[in-house]
């Protein structure tokens, strides 16, 4: 994807691998120096038994490659890999705080998507609380939980909404070209810890951007190591990126 041409074109990419995590729920990688740690969504939910099949290439060298080659991984089918590779590029994303407010993505889908359409692609914890706020609220999930609708409603639900809230996960499972081409002339989130919190984003449609910054790696790493949901991950601090033009 064009998308991550531009994020790897941004970085150093010749930055040493330090150490690699992949946990069951998130993916740590930890470049230096100095020291940064990016996450990712190890997405096991899509990873049937082709995944047995596909290992994940040169296990137990990961920290010889240079931080660009660990970048690559992005592009891999394989979705662990693509954890690895997009974890990467977030720790090595110089994120200007100056660009960014200290905000969850939820308070900016409740200022802009009150008595509106909206349509969240990904079930988060945050979508009941919209149901009392959108005029229709509708969930598109790959694997579609109750009241939630399939991949496949996409196509008809993203053009009716107002406001479209992505998951940035969509970059691991190679949906986002898919998913923005739907998405003309609509308020566009890319939202979750796997965000890359880079400007890149702007440039493909994304008006507001909401990651997290890792700001204690050793509390981070061994959060995700013991088995973490993000809800219980310590030494995060969540920030929302956005346009000159947003308000």
């Amino acid at each position: 994807m064009k998308i991550i041409d531009d994020l790897i074109s941004t970085i150093n990419g010749e930055k040493r691998v330090i150490e690699v995590h992949t946990c069951v729920f998130w993916t740590g990688v930890i470049t230096g120096m100095p020291l940064r740690c990016g996450l990712a969504s190890t997405l096991k939910q899509d990873l049937p038994s082709k995944y047995h099949k596909e290992k994940v290439r040169d296990v137990g060298k990961l920290t010889e490659k240079n931080a660009k080659e660990l970048c690559m991984f992005t592009y891999s089918d394989n979705l662990i890999e693509a954890a690895i590779g997009m974890a990467t590029i977030n720790s090595l994303i110089d994120i200007d705080e100056s660009l960014c407010i200290e905000q969850n993505a939820f308070d900016v889908l409740v200022r802009k998507g009150e008595n509106k359409n909206i349509a969240v692609v990904g079930h988060y914890p945050f979508v009941p609380k919209l149901e009392d706020i959108a005029r229709n609220l509708w969930v598109i999930e790959k694997n579609p939980k109750e009241g939630d609708l399939p991949e496949k409603s996409a196509e008809e639900k993203l053009p009716e909404a107002d406001v479209v809230c992505i998951t940035g996960t969509s970059l691991l499972n190679k949906t986002f070209d898919k998913l923005i081409k739907l998405c003309y002339d609509k308020f566009v989130m890319m939202v979750g810890p796997t965000t890359p919190l880079s400007p890149v984003l702007f440039d493909y449609g994304i008006d507001v951007i909401s990651g997290s910054m890792i700001i204690d790696i050793k509390k981070v790493i061994q959060c995700i190591s013991q088995g973490a949901t993000f809800q219980q991950v310590q030494g995060v601090k969540l920030l929302t990126m956005q346009k000159k033009r947003f308000k």
